[in-house]
Parts: structure tokens; sequence; C-alpha cells
């Protein structure tokens, strides 16, 4: 008997012990995870919960075809101070029945690289005529549609649009996002009137919450007092 009470005994200490592990590992996990993402960033959508996400990078609708590195999640990622910029922008437009939706946010370095790779490999041509039908891929870092760093790397830049918030139908501006072209210019005479004035409407909203916009991208807006102005991070969303 005594025997079999050892036995007993012993595997409810192995079991025991084997189980600490595994809470010690999932414990692990969490603060790694945890510990990833710096001070002074935050998930944009527990920051704001009103608004709409739609992470391409995630996908393999996006320009280069594939899931982007880096992007483990469809999570966008800013800076506290672009969160709290940006949840005034939703309150003005959802007086209007607006509200946005964001295709990008913090972008990790591993991402930039990734494009930078894409770029050079030119027979990978698979969505040319989704994403830049007019300009040859040889020219991307000339035009300056791919580049080394990028300023969403700093976590003070996104991308987004707007949509109606009865229906989430995104109001037209002329052009795809991330739509390599002339035409994406804020001031391209090439689109029609209502969609300039969509446009000029996103622009205005955007500056009076302290955003600046970008000459190429309609889409494409930093804070003007970005808290890490020289600071690209590397930590992957997830």
């Amino acid at each position: 008997m005594a025997n079999k009470h050892n036995a007993i005994f012993s595997k409810l200490l192995w079991e025991s012990a084997h189980l600490g592990i595994a809470l010690a590992l999932l414990l692990w996990k969490s603060l790694v995870a945890a510990e990833d993402i710096p001070d002074k960033f935050v998930d944009i959508q527990q920051a704001i919960p009103t608004i709409s996400l739609e992470v391409r990078y995630f996908t393999t609708d996006n320009f280069v075809g594939a899931r982007i590195d880096g992007y483990a999640a469809a999570k966008v990622y800013v800076t506290e101070a672009t969160a709290d910029a940006l949840k005034r922008v939703q309150g003005e437009l959802n007086n209007y029945g607006l509200g946005l939706r964001v295709f990008d946010g913090y972008r990790p370095q591993m991402a930039v690289d990734h494009f930078v790779r894409w770029a050079e490999n030119l027979a990978d041509t698979k969505m040319k005529q989704r994403y830049y039908p007019a300009v040859d891929k040889k020219n991307l870092f000339r035009d300056g549609y791919i580049a080394e760093r990028s300023g969403h790397s700093r976590g003070s830049t996104l991308d987004l649009t707007l949509i109606a918030v009865d229906s989430g139908q995104e109001l037209d501006m002329g052009t795809r996002w991330d739509f390599f072209d002339l035409k994406s210019w804020p001031s391209s005479t090439q689109v029609n009137g209502q969609q300039r004035a969509n446009r000029l409407l996103l622009r205005r909203v955007m500056l009076r919450q302290g955003f600046r916009p970008l000459q190429q991208e309609w889409w494409h807006f930093t804070l003007e007092n970005e808290p890490f102005p020289d600071t690209y991070f590397e930590f992957q969303i997830r």
C-alpha cells in the first residue's frame, strides 16, 4: 500500500511541476508580448473603439500581393499622442455621420525592408494593374514610392480615409489607397469635383487636429508634434 501511495504522490508532484512550468511559460510569453510594445504606444482600436480598420498589409490585397513581414495581426498601433488627436478627428466627423477607416499606422522596419526586397525583384508584377498600372516597377525608388525608411516606423503616421458611419461605405477619393500614381496627389486635377471635395474634407479635419498631410498621397498624415521624430521602431504587430 505504501508503494502505491508513493507512486500516486510522485505522479501528483510530477503533474504539479509540469503544470507550473506550463503556467510559467504562458506568463513569460505574455510578458514578452507586452514588453514588445513600447511605452507611449497604444492599440488604436482600444483607444478609439468606433474606428474602422482594414489592415491590408495583414492580407494579400496590397501592392506586394502577400502578407507583409511584421504584420502578425490585423491591428494598428500608434503613439498615444496620435491616438488622442485622432479621437478628436473621429468625434468631429461623427457629428456629420462620418468616420475614419485606418489602413495603416505604425509600420515595423522589417515591413519596410520587405517592400524594398519586393521592389528590387522586377519580375514580380502580379499586383501592377491594381496598384501601379502607369508606373514602371524599376522606377519605384526613383519616383519615391518605395524607400528604405518610412515615417510610419516612428509611430505617428497614418494612412486613412473617410466612411459613412451608417453603411461603412468609403467616400470616393478618386483612387484606392496605396495607388502609385500622380492621380493620388491631393492636388490632382485628374479626379472629379466630388472626389476632390472628399479629399479636402479629410485634409481639413486632420489639419485642425494637428496633423500634416503629404503632397503625394491623399491618405497619408503625420502628427505635427510627433513624440519620436528620430526613432524608427522594430517591434512586430501582434
